[in-house]
């Protein structure tokens, strides 16, 4: 029969995972490092996975295909759902999604000396709570994003700001995207993020070159189509590492 189903350009995919984990009924699989339509009467057809793609390789086609099985499709759907108990990543080993627990308290070591015990420095300790953390990579349903204060920062002000981890990331899911560097409009993706999750807050730092604002403008238009009211601020830094006012 001539149904639509979906297309993978293997030439623009980066092998990256997103849109297996995105498909709920497995019909996707990696071979040889890139995406591919693994069983066609799995795919129903609409699209989940098109905008989990950071590369555009996904499209629809009107093709000869096998029928959509939906029962088919629910048993491995729920297959997925037990399997998904167990440590298990299929995709980009770089983009594998992990969260970290950063609740542990360092305590400070003591080290011997001639005057006595004295306490011995302490490292910072890396607020990243969660990997990836590019807008273009992170999955729009992660767990870590249930109950989130997000925070959505320009990729350079983590260099600009010296405490960038301890004043703004810690306590927050982290995503950021450079729109000068990505050429990309993120504003889709974000909304999708924070319509689909209980986000509590949205930061936005930004750094105060204007290329900086099409950062802003698509968490600000991000938060306006989720229909959400979420409590939310910009703060901009200066490229001498600065807040400004």
């Amino acid at each position: 029969m001539i149904r639509r189903v979906i297309h993978i350009d293997e030439d623009k995919c980066n092998g990256c995972g997103a849109c297996v984990t995105a498909c709920h009924e497995g019909a996707i699989g990696l071979v040889d490092g890139k995406a591919r339509l693994m069983r066609d009467d799995y795919c129903d057809g609409l699209g989940d996975c098109l905008p989990q793609c950071p590369t555009g390789a996904i499209s629809f086609v009107e093709r000869e295909a096998a029928a959509y099985d939906e029962a088919a499709g629910l048993a491995n759907k729920a297959a997925k759902e037990q399997a998904a108990a167990k440590p298990h990543f299929s995709g980009c080993p770089g983009s594998m999604m992990r969260q970290f627990n950063r609740n542990s308290q360092v305590n400070a070591k003591t080290e011997d000396s001639a005057a006595g015990h004295t306490a011995s420095p302490v490292a910072p300790e890396s607020q990243l709570a969660q990997w990836p953390c590019q807008i273009k990579l992170v999955p729009v349903n992660a767990p870590y994003f249930d109950g989130a204060k997000l925070l959505i920062a320009a990729d350079c002000t983590a260099y600009a700001y010296a405490n960038m981890h301890q004043e703004f990331m810690k306590g927050k899911i982290t995503i950021i995207g450079c729109p000068k560097l990505d050429d990309v409009d993120y504003s889709e993706k974000l909304t999708q993020l924070i319509s689909n999750n209980n986000i509590q807050s949205v930061t936005i730092v930004r750094m105060e070159v204007p290329c900086c604002g099409g950062l802003e403008y698509a968490a600000k238009t991000a938060l306006q189509n989720s229909g959400k009211f979420i409590p939310w601020q910009v703060v901009t830094i200066s490229i001498d590492g600065k807040i400004l006012d």
